[in-house]
């Protein structure tokens, strides 16, 4: 059984009839009453992701998910192509599972299949992917010590907040869970 003092990012539980990730967690004492565990969690069948406040000391019955090294290949109109690294079979998953995520893929990427009892239900990205800058506006010389950002395409179609130093054909390293921008490369 897993205790929501557990809770970390990567939990697998049973909750309500489905199996979920925690994403993000908080842990909050209110003025009154006893603590809750703030989360961000994400469905592992469907993809959705949704917001829950549990009271401390709720406990769940924890899941085991089998992690195996995929590589994304291609996507038809309506399903992403992974070949098993191990076995090189391939296999589908529809965009509306991948959810968020096809922003951030690309072809030949190495990502984690999600597996529950021998069924491909999602996959994890790695937390930072190299994505090359396709459109920006151009930034304007002296502005490069601001904290000001401008929008910026990336080439899978994603579009980041970037420095305005960073030019078109740049390739910058992006944070794949928060979808920001971490440096240059």
């Amino acid at each position: 059984m897993l205790d929501t003092s557990d809770f970390k990012n990567g939990s697998t539980f049973e909750f309500e009839g489905q199996v979920y990730t925690v994403i993000w967690f908080q842990h909050h004492k209110p003025g009154k009453g006893g603590a809750v565990m703030r989360t961000k969690m994400r469905n592992v069948r469907s993809g959705s992701i949704i917001e829950r406040t549990f009271k401390s000391g709720v406990k769940f019955r924890e899941v085991e998910i089998e992690r195996k090294k995929k590589q994304y290949l291609y996507n038809d109109a309506k399903n992403y192509k992974f070949m098993d690294l191990e076995t090189f079979e391939e296999v589908s998953i529809t965009a509306e599972k991948l959810g968020d995520t096809v922003k951030y893929l690309k072809e030949n990427t190495e990502v984690e299949g999600l597996y529950i009892d021998g069924e491909f239900l999602n996959i994890d990205l790695p937390l930072n992917i190299e994505l090359k800058v396709i459109s920006t506006v151009p930034g304007v010389k002296g502005d490069t010590v601001s904290n000001v950002t401008k929008p910026a395409t990336l080439e899978t179609g994603a579009e980041v907040g970037v420095p305005l130093f960073i030019n078109e054909g740049d390739t910058i390293l992006v944070d794949t869970r928060t979808g920001e921008y971490l440096q240059r490369k």
